[in-house]
């Protein structure tokens, strides 16, 4: 019963934390305002093919986020300012990726385009759906240049700079990076450290499940022997309560049972079958020549 209840509570852990992970899937608190450019002379276009302002949107989950329902504005006081449509496909931001929306105050030209323009000393900033809940906000500097973009020095992080690249639905960080598996080649680069620390985890592994299922058979075990101590128990009680009775039944064989038992065993031994008697006795035949040979046995009678 306690393996049982204990498989329930671990089973409603494991669903609680899959939905608990379902749910946080559309976290907006995970977007952030990640990279601006006010001055486009000679940078990115738009679908129209203009140099606009743009803002750069990331999100720093590793699931998709969808902005639509959420907030733009250049004014604090109007945290309402542009609305982001709702159940749009272009809206629904994929893990660790991006979003441009192009600060030019033309709103008709979908719902990319905002209805306001940027302009240094202003605040940007990102609201929830309620209008009320910020997200996230940028003050512009006074000092941009043209076709230099202000962003994060590392996607969401707290670092802001004027960037060397401008880096639209990119990385801001556009220098080499040396991947773990690299800087790890450096310390061991004859493989053997690695090696020990694989095979270390595998028997550490191989352990833990040893473990696992050595204390899974005894709790198995235990449940089985109070399974069977309680039927013994409750046999061994039902077998004093019907002991009487198989007495007094033994005792309650009447005198006509014992007279034909007793006349049974009689018959049995009155009529067993005579004892053989093993002497054979040979005649000599009164003919002198063999039956065989004889044809007389083999003639047809004559008729009367």
């Amino acid at each position: 019963m306690k393996l049982r209840q204990f498989i329930t509570v671990a089973g409603a852990v494991l669903l609680f934390s899959i939905f608990s992970t379902e749910s946080g899937a559309q976290s907006t608190m995970d977007l952030r305002i990640n990279e601006v450019l006010v001055y486009n002379d000679s940078n990115y276009v738009d679908d129209f093919g203009k140099h606009s302002p743009w803002i750069e949107i990331f999100n720093t989950a590793y699931n998709k986020v969808d902005i639509g329902g959420l907030y733009l504005t250049d004014d604090l006081s109007n945290p309402t300012k542009y609305p982001i449509a709702k159940g749009q496909e272009l809206t629904k931001i994929p893990p660790r990726s991006y979003l441009v929306f192009w600060a030019d105050n033309k709103p008709t030209y979908g719902i990319l385009h905002l209805n306001f323009i940027l302009e240094p000393g202003k605040t940007i900033a990102l609201f929830e759906g309620n209008g009320k809940t910020l997200i996230d906000s940028l003050t512009i500097p006074h000092d941009m240049i043209t076709d230099i973009s202000y962003g994060r020095r590392e996607d969401g992080g707290s670092v802001w700079m004027n960037l060397p690249k401008t880096t639209p639905n990119a990385n801001n960080n556009t220098e080499p990076v040396i991947s773990s598996g690299d800087r790890f080649a450096q310390f061991d680069p004859s493989g053997a450290g690695m090696a020990m620390i694989a095979m270390g985890v595998v028997f550490m592994a191989l352990a833990a499940l040893y473990l696992f299922f050595k204390m899974t058979s005894r709790l198995l075990a235990i449940n089985v022997n109070k399974q069977l101590n309680a039927r013994l128990i409750t046999k061994a009680k039902a077998g004093k309560a019907e002991s009487p009775d198989s007495d007094q039944e033994g005792l309650a064989i009447t005198g006509e049972i014992n007279a034909a038992i007793a006349m049974t065993l009689y018959l049995y031994s009155s009529e067993l079958h005579d004892a053989e008697n093993t002497v054979l006795t040979i005649n000599k035949v009164s003919r002198a020549y063999s039956p065989w040979s004889s044809k007389f046995y083999g003639l047809r009678k004559s008729p009367k």
